[in-house]
C-alpha cells in the first residue's frame, strides 16, 4: 500500500496555492525541491547535512537524514499543514487537561507519521 498525499483542509485552508508533489528520494533531488518550495529549510537542511554527512566516509547516517528531511520537507511544502501541525503542539503545551494533550499529541504523530510515508511523485 502506498501512502497518499496529505493536504489538511482545516478551517481557514488556503488551496490558492498546490501543493507540490514530492521529489525522488535523493539528498539532491531533496535538496531542489527544498531550494525551490520551502526555501525557510534550506539553511538547515545545508547546515545539518555538511554536520552530518559531507564529510563522512560512512554513508550510514544518510537513510536518518533522508527520513528526517523528507518528513519536514513533507510537511513545509502545505502550509495548511504545517500550520495545523503548529496548531495542534500549541494547544497541548496550553492544555491543562493531560488527555486532551494527549489527544492532541498523538493526532501530531499521526500526521507526522502519515507525512513520512508519502512517496515521490505524490
Amino acid at each position: 500500500m502506498t501512502a497518499q498525499p496529505i493536504h489538511f483542509d482545516g478551517p481557514g485552508g488556503d488551496r490558492s496555492r498546490p501543493v507540490p508533489p514530492m521529489p525522488e528520494r535523493t539528498p539532491q533531488a531533496l535538496r531542489l525541491a527544498i531550494q525551490e518550495h520551502a526555501p525557510h529549510l534550506l539553511p538547515d537542511f545545508e547546515a545539518h547535512w555538511r554536520r552530518a554527512i559531507a564529510d563522512a566516509f560512512n554513508l550510514t547516517p544518510v537513510p536518518a537524514f533522508m527520513r528526517l528531511w523528507w518528513t519536514q520537507y513533507a510537511i513545509a511544502r502545505d502550509p495548511n499543514l504545517e500550520g495545523h501541525l503548529r496548531d495542534l503542539e500549541a494547544r497541548a503545551a496550553k492544555s491543562e487537561d493531560a488527555h486532551e494533550s494527549a489527544a492532541l499529541l498523538a493526532e501530531y504523530s499521526r500526521l507526522r507519521r502519515q507525512a513520512a510515508a508519502v512517496e515521490p511523485g505524490r
